[in-house]
Formats: C-alpha cells, structure tokens, sequence
C-alpha cells in the first residue's frame, strides 16, 4: 500500500470518524440502536453538495449540521412522544429521508468537481498534507467540544438516561427531553460526516449511507478493543476510541483494495470486517474462559 493510498484512508478515516462519534452519543451514551443515520448521513451529504454547486460549501456544512438535528428530531418525537419502538422509529425517519434526500437533490446524484469546497484550499498547501490536517482539525475540535458538553450538566443528565432511565426520572430530570437532546446531536454530528465527506470526494448519491450504521459500530467497537471501556477518564477514552477505530477501519478497507481485492467483492470484504470487529469482544471472553478452565484442570 503506498503513501498516497494510505494518507486517503487517514483522511477519510478522521472525516467517518464523525459517524462514530455520532452513534456513540445514542448507542454507547443514551443506550438507542439508532437506525436513522443511513438516511442522515446522505441528507448531509445532500444538503452540502446542492450548497457548494450553488458557490456556498460552508453554508452548506452548516446547514447540513441543522438538517442532520431536525432528522435526529423526528426519530426523537416518534419516541417519547407516539410510542414508537427505538428501532423502528429509526427505520421510519430512515425510510421517509430516501424521499427527502431525493428531493434535496433533484436527482439521484449530483458531482461538482469543479466547484470549490471547504477543502479546496487546503489541498493546494505544499507538502500535500493540507486536507489530512484539515480533517484532523476539523475532528479534534468536535472530539474536545463533545467531551467538554458531555461534562455539563446536561451532558451529565443526557448519560445518565442511558445508564439508568429509572433513576433520572426519579431525579426529577425529563428522560424525553434529554433523548431528544442526545438523538439531535447525534444525527446533527452524523449529518456534519455526510456533508464533508461529499466536498471530500465532490460527488453525493443518494446511496452514500447505505450501511454506515453497521460501519459506525464496528469502527466504534475496533476502537474500544483498542482502548478497552470505563475505567478512568472514561469518557475521553470512548472519544477518541471512536475516532481512533474509524481510521484502523478505512486503513483495513485500503489494504484489501491495494491486494487487488474484486471490487465486486468488496462489500463481501466490508461485511467480513465488521462481523469480526463486532464479534471479537465475545470471542475474546470465550478464550480467556477456556483459558481459565484449562489451568483450573490442570491444578486439580
């Protein structure tokens, strides 16, 4: 795998990370499978891409963060407020934004290979490097900014209506409220993923989220068997486990292409590395349990 090859998978890595850090504010924080995200990611992507076709990229990130909240929103509201199951309310607003996206875009897809993005400074740097450390910025800030909210008072509230709802209702805190501040944030973030990776590649599809739920947990879960869970500075640790585990997942994904993998196969190779991320917690258990009971055969 050459350098130019591995540079583009660190640098889509730290701008996926954002998907990560997304559902780890409703999967590891508030304790949601939060299926929204397929679709909200591809809003952001849509949203930026008609902003930057229009001269506009900035705004477009921009209101791709908001359009991402009001998703999270809608899933929030068909939960607390008309009973709906978690998952199924995700697949719902997951279902009704293929609709959107479609008529935010106009079309299926849109390229603007021509138009400038927020990116496009930073790729005329010298050295090559700018857009690597333009998407590492761009995270690092959101990684800081997420630890110091979740440290707040309503952060605090947001994570312990994931650790015990019970508890927080008896503490006079409102579970909806705090689910619907998390399920805003979490798709807003997971929205900001979509509209910079589509002025990354110029390109936007109303395909681009297509299994980015299942690709969100395993990048969050690689890093988790990287930087272990709980403990102190928790919170911090998950962060940037997050981050870390979705730049471990492009690098994966760039060393199967760079053995001239079929790209055919490909998504064969995608599901392959997820289940093996996703399982690996278990099997590990399973072998230090097998482990223990040989020495504990032995000693009798």
């Amino acid at each position: 795998m050459s350098l130019l090859v591995l540079q583009g998978a660190v640098e889509q890595g730290f701008i996926y990370a954002l998907v990560a850090l997304g559902l780890y504010i409703s999967f590891r924080t508030l304790d949601i499978a939060d299926l929204t995200t397929d679709g909200t990611f591809t809003l952001g992507a849509a949203v930026s891409a008609v902003f930057t076709v229009q001269g506009q990229p900035l705004l477009g990130v921009v209101l791709a963060f908001f359009c991402g909240a009001l998703a999270g929103f809608v899933t929030a509201l068909l939960q607390t407020k008309l009973g709906v199951q978690p998952i199924l309310a995700g697949i719902i607003t997951m279902t009704a934004l293929y609709s959107v996206n479609l008529m935010v875009m106009g079309k299926p897809n849109i390229n603007f290979f021509k138009e400038k993005t927020i990116f496009t400074a930073a790729e005329a740097m010298p050295g090559g490097f700018g857009s690597l450390l333009q998407a590492a910025a761009i995270t690092a800030v959101l990684c800081v900014l997420l630890v110091l909210f979740l440290r707040t008072q309503l952060g605090l509230s947001l994570r312990a209506t994931g650790d015990n709802r019970d508890m927080v209702s008896a503490s006079s805190i409102n579970p909806a409220f705090t689910t619907t501040v998390g399920l805003c944030l979490s798709n807003a973030v997971v929205a900001l993923s979509g509209a910079l990776i589509a002025q990354y590649q110029k390109f936007a599809d109303n395909t681009l989220g297509t299994g980015m739920v299942v690709i969100g947990l395993a990048s969050l879960i690689i890093g988790e068997v990287l930087f272990g869970r709980g403990g102190p500075h928790a919170l911090a640790k998950g962060v940037l486990a997050a981050t870390v585990g979705a730049v471990v997942y492009r690098i994966i994904v760039a060393a199967a292409i760079a053995v001239n993998i079929d790209a055919k196969n490909m998504k064969l190779v995608s599901a392959l590395i997820v289940a093996a991320a996703i399982s690996y917690p278990a099997i590990r258990d399973k072998v230090l349990f097998y482990r223990k009971r040989r020495e504990a055969n032995r000693n009798v």
